[in-house]
């Protein structure tokens, strides 16, 4: 017993201890596995501009009945999966006022430590050959991931240039990996 307490003492052992403690709780930081058990559900409605109340016409006076310009889908596509299963569908949808988001409905991924929605240049491609491309050439971080579950709305900046974009990816920043990517297909 006592040589077992003559090693626990030495400064070395000491020093390896406290490096091995400091050593795992960077790793948790880093990996935050806990976050594969945990989900976050988000159900958004797709956003709707509302129009300012008018005041009635003058009596006599022929009524506008037109109705205000409803949100437009440009382009959509289906979620593949890449780093981890990855399923849902991909809208870029004008809305009435001319802004543009990017909405994922149905979406059903993995949690993970830095999730983010970029809108991209890069071809979607399946399995291996796809989980890294998406950082590569031109592309627009839209956000963090709002949750890995569910429908949720993203605003795309109005100096962005649609027409460049083709794809959408479920992003970790962490890990530089895609955990699923759509490709917009224009409707």
């Amino acid at each position: 017993m006592a040589r077992g307490r003559k090693w626990l003492g030495r400064p070395l052992v000491i020093g390896v201890l406290v490096a091995a403690v400091a050593g795992a709780g960077l790793g948790l930081y880093w990996f935050q596995p806990w976050k594969l058990w945990q989900d976050e559900t988000v159900r958004e409605a797709l956003p709707s501009v509302v129009t300012p109340a008018s005041t009635p016409p003058p009596a006599g006076a022929p009524s506008a009945s037109s109705s205000p310009p409803r949100p437009r889908t440009l382009a959509d596509g289906e979620l593949i999966s890449h780093e981890h299963a990855t399923s849902g569908r991909v809208l870029l949808v004008r809305l009435a006022d001319g802004s543009h988001v990017v909405r994922l409905e149905d979406l059903d991924t993995s949690n993970g430590p830095d999730l983010r929605v970029l809108l991209t240049d890069a071809p979607v491609k399946e399995g291996r050959a796809g989980r890294h491309v998406f950082d590569d050439g031109a592309h627009v971080s839209l956000g963090k991931l709002k949750g890995n579950k569910g429908s949720q709305n993203y605003t795309v900046p109005a100096d962005v240039d649609l027409s460049r974009y083709t794809s959408v990816s479920i992003w970790c920043d962490r890990f530089d990996v895609s955990f699923g990517a759509a490709e917009l297909a224009r409707v």
